[in-house]
């Protein structure tokens, strides 16, 4: 029944001047996401609407599926489209329309229709009566209800005429790459695939990084890394990941510095090098996701420490979130159980038994100075050999 999907923004709207910028940019990622379905859609802008047209038969699931994924998109709205042939050929369709959609017409409605075009023949409050009219005199068990209908009704006059009442939630959000970009450090947890997810949302163009530590760390490991990459790229877009070997570097921090340390330490390495790949790609800030208590290095003293080592801004969605929350947004996009796989990163295989949770930052400062000699030559050639794989789901 459906060719056609009437597709609408929230924030967009209010962008003023320039406000086509964002429609363009969401309408490009339409434009992606539509590639992968068959259908040959033809995407267009109207007068604060955006349609998505299809130019033969399709699979109707699998394009509400991708439209899903699109940043910007606040309601997904399978439409009718008929050319104006006159009020008695509008409403002959909007019953026909009724009949096939609800099968059981035990409900109540709400016509609301809207005229942008004023040469019609009735303006919008007459094409409401009379559409009323029509469909009581045809489904007589329906009833009105203008105030909390089971169904609203939606006839919108335009140089097509649309007809829905169906509509699907989309991720709202900005379109990706209309804020800027950012470097997302990225692991085989639950967290960070969830924290990329949450800034891509508002616009940002993700780049990525993952330390890896053969051979401490296995192939699956990053593999799993990667398919999480792909996973949230398939919200915003392609992602570079940069595959970072911290194997040497590892090994020199559990050789110079204390244990308990080690953590905080690490993590100030990675923030280190996260930076200079961020620079080189042209990102604003980082991306982690950490939240306070939830681990030994993210509490606020640990936080404090490798955020000192920072130059750029860092990003951290899920800074107050319970895990449950975590988990939970990690499941509705569909990372959770990529996440849970049972292969172990750099992180995790070299955790102290016991690591500091109140770090002091002039102790972890002076306790990394035993690192000053070989340190700038291993992160160097650590950058210089990063792998570099192109996700896009």
């Amino acid at each position: 029944m459906y060719k056609a999907f009437l597709l609408k923004y929230g924030e967009i709207g209010v962008k003023g001047k320039n406000r086509h910028l964002f429609e363009d940019a969401l309408v490009r990622d339409i434009e992606r996401v539509l590639r992968r379905v068959e259908g040959d859609f033809k995407v267009s802008k109207e007068s604060g609407r955006i349609f998505a047209v299809a130019g033969s038969d399709f699979d109707y699931d699998e394009a509400i599926g991708a439209l899903s994924k699109v940043f910007g998109l606040v309601w997904i709205c399978p439409v009718v489209q008929i050319e104006d042939k006159g009020f008695k050929d509008l409403s002959a369709n909007v019953i026909e329309y009724i009949d096939k959609a609800y099968p059981d017409k035990n409900f109540t409605f709400k016509v609301d229709a809207r005229r942008a075009r004023k040469d019609y023949e009735l303006n919008s409050m007459q094409i409401n009566e009379e559409l009323g009219h029509d469909l009581l005199e045809r489904f007589p068990e329906m009833k009105v209800d203008v105030h909390d209908p089971d169904v609203l009704i939606s006839v919108e006059v335009r140089n097509m005429i649309n007809i829905y009442s169906k509509a699907i939630r989309g991720p709202g959000g900005m379109p990706t790459g209309t804020a800027g970009s950012a470097m997302l450090l990225l692991s085989g947890g639950i967290d960070s695939p969830v924290a990329g997810y949450m800034i891509a949302k508002r616009g940002v163009k993700i780049s990525a990084v993952y330390f890896h530590a053969p051979p401490y760390t296995s192939e699956r490991a990053k593999q799993k890394v990667v398919d999480l990459a792909r996973i949230v790229s398939s919200y915003c877009g392609e992602i570079e990941l940069n595959i970072i070997d911290f194997t040497e570097i590892q090994l020199e921090i559990y050789k110079q510095c204390p244990h308990d340390e080690m953590t905080i330490i690490m993590r100030r390495v990675m923030m280190r090098i996260a930076q200079e790949l961020a620079d080189e790609s042209g990102c604003m800030g980082l991306i982690t996701g950490e939240s306070i208590g939830q681990v030994a290095s993210q509490t606020m003293h640990g936080l404090y420490c490798t955020n000192a080592v920072c130059k750029m801004p860092v990003y951290r969605p899920l800074i107050a979130f319970d895990k449950q929350d975590i988990v939970s947004m990690a499941e509705k996009i569909g990372t959770y159980e990529t996440s849970i796989q049972p292969f172990e990163d750099c992180c995790t295989i070299f955790v102290a038994k016991h690591p500091v949770t109140k770090p002091r930052l002039n102790v972890i400062e002076k306790h990394e100075k035993a690192l000053e000699k070989v340190l700038d030559d291993m992160v160097a050639k650590a950058i210089e050999n990063v792998e570099k794989v192109i996700c896009d789901g």
